[in-house]
């Protein structure tokens, strides 16, 4: 989930993200590899917002609201067709991203004391990571590798509330979007 291979998660952490299983036969062993966040046990996907609140934080009211909030939006279908780069990060495209931001907004605007990434970037990029810290060279064989795996579509239809818990990121809770 952070986009910074120099990060550390740290117990109490949460974060929202959209499962994506149909990369995982793509991506699996990059990310297992050269991804923090799926060494630390998430699986792949595609942040919504992180980090969200404190796990000490969230509580029934927090749980009833983000049901709230997600279950207003409708389920949707997202392509993967090709790569993109952020800084030292090699992704997957989710197209069209426009749902993707419109439940980052959501919840950002219920909880504004929780922006994307600590506030980090002017403007979050919905993307599934694959690599992060490498050199061009490797983000290329990455990109030869994945271009006879692509393209392939996923029907996004719930959200997750992922927890650290010092060791590994557990699922907590998943909230249904609207069908």
């Amino acid at each position: 989930m952070a986009d910074d291979s120099t990060s550390a998660f740290q117990a109490g952490q949460t974060g929202l993200v959209v499962r994506i299983p149909e990369a995982e036969p793509a991506v699996r062993g990059w990310r297992e590899r050269l991804d923090p966040s799926a060494q630390a046990g998430v699986p792949a996907h595609i942040t919504v917002l992180f980090p969200f609140l404190d796990e000490s934080r969230i509580d029934a009211l927090v749980y009833s609201a983000l049901a709230e909030v997600l279950g207003s939006y409708q389920a949707f279908d997202l392509r993967f067709e090709r790569c993109g780069r952020l800084p030292k990060v090699l992704h997957l495209v989710p197209e069209p991203d426009t749902q993707l931001r419109q439940l980052t907004k959501a919840i950002v605007d219920r909880w504004p004391e929780a922006p994307p990434y600590g506030g980090r970037f002017a403007e979050v990029v919905p993307h599934l990571t694959i690599a992060q810290g490498q050199e061009d060279a490797a983000l290329e064989e990455i990109e030869d590798d994945l271009a006879d795996r692509l393209p392939f579509t996923s029907h996004v239809s719930s959200v997750e509330l992922m927890v650290h818990d010092g060791v590994k990121w557990q699922e907590r809770a998943s909230f249904a979007l609207g069908e």
